[in-house]
Formats: C-alpha cells, structure tokens, sequence
C-alpha cells in the first residue's frame, strides 16, 4: 500500500444545468475570474506536491485535451480516461484504476470535482493520505464546507474528526475526497455508478473521517452561479 502524488479531477458531466454555456463548451473550461475552472484546480494541486493529474471526460472530452496538453506548462503530467458514456464517480475512478494505480499497487489519492471555485490548501490532504495508506481496510477522507444556501440540510455530520450519519449539525460536502484504490476493486470497469453508495457504507462502517473548511468555496453549476463568481 502506497501513498502516491496523484490527483483526480472529475471533468465528464455535460454541465446541463450551465446551458446554454456548456452547449459548446464543457464546463471545466468555462472562464472563471480569467482562468478556466479546472485550470484552478491544477494550479492549486500542482503547488501542493502533485505530480499525476487523471482527468476524466466525456461531454466535449477532445476541447479538454486539446486546452489542457499533457499538463507540462504546470509542471504536471496530465494524463485523460474517456469515457464512451459518462460513468459518474465512482464508475469514473474504476475505470482510471490502471491509471491511478500506475506502480500497480494499491493507493491513496485526491479527488476533486473541475466544477469547484476554491481557496482550499491541497497541502492539508497528505496527512490524511499518509495515515490511510497504513490502515489494513480501505478508508476514506472528505472535506466538508458550511452549507450553502441551496443545500440547507446538508450531507454528513462531522464529530470529532470522523464522518456520521446523525441527523444533528450535518455540514455539505465539498467534492473534494482522498480514496483508497481497493475500495473500487468491487466494481467493473464501465460501470455507471456513483460514489454516494461507497460514502454511506464507509460511514456506516466508520472508515470515513472528515475535516471542516470554512475558507473560500462555491460550487459553480449555472451560468449565474458563474456570473456571481466573476462579479464578486
């Protein structure tokens, strides 16, 4: 069990919601305060120490290749999992299994959505990363953000540094996630499948633990989402 340098970044959705702007362009490129979305993000994991980006993709999928290169101008080495149809998360990260799994062992790594506008310090996750690779049972650890206006009630609830399904103080979380890579070894590549079904197990087996971040964060799905974003 190793803990790698690798990060995911889940870039497949077809952004509907973002319509008409994602009609010609996939959501991770859209222009947020003069970058693209997803260029934030591997700005940010690049200057955190990691070194491997898998971004998968669907909607649009060669517009991201062809912006985005093999990842060299930010120090990174970028490397893409297409997907035929859009396999959600959980299906997305087992069929990026060989690619995440690149010295063919079993691993810890980062996963974050491209739709995401954050200040978060990807730094924060090696701790985490570190403690799980020496756990016997695969584990996970999420980020979790103060709910926003459009999700009142919340995900999970976070007491003392672990993840609970009580109904009491839940917080929302905020696509960012570190995983074991045997969590997945149960589920077929080319499989849809999303990843609330392996959350609520991992709780309910208390092998999820969870930080709150309370800094900069916003989830961007609609065009006056990212048009608040850009104004502000």
């Amino acid at each position: 069990m190793i803990s790698s340098q690798t990060a995911m970044i889940f870039a497949a959705g077809r952004g509907e919601r973002m319509s008409p702007l994602s009609d010609f362009c996939p959501k991770p490129l859209l222009t947020a305060r003069g970058k693209p979305l997803i260029v934030w993000q591997i700005e940010r994991l690049a200057r955190a120490g990691f070194t491997t980006i898998i971004i998968n993709h669907h909607w649009l999928g060669e517009h991201i290749e062809a912006a985005l290169g093999d990842g060299s101008c930010w120090g990174v080495q970028i490397r893409y999992s297409a997907e035929v149809e859009p396999l959600e998360t959980a299906g997305a990260i087992a069929q990026a299994l060989p690619l995440l799994e690149a010295q063919q062992k079993p691993c810890t790594f980062v996963a974050v959505s491209a739709d995401i506008f954050t200040d978060y310090d990807y730094c924060a996750l090696h701790q985490p990363m570190q403690r799980m690779q020496n756990l016997s049972e695969p584990h996970m650890h999420l980020v979790m953000v103060p709910n926003p206006e459009y999700h009142p009630n919340g995900d999970f609830a976070l007491e003392k540094g672990r993840l609970s399904l009580h109904d009491a103080a839940r917080l929302t979380f905020g696509n960012i996630g570190v995983y074991d890579t045997r969590m997945f070894y149960d589920l077929k590549p080319g499989t849809r499948c999303a990843l609330t079904p392996y959350y609520l197990a991992a709780i309910k087996a208390q092998c999820a633990s969870g930080e709150l971040y309370q800094g900069n964060w916003a989830n961007v799905g609609t065009p006056a989402q990212l048009q608040l974003l850009n104004t502000q």
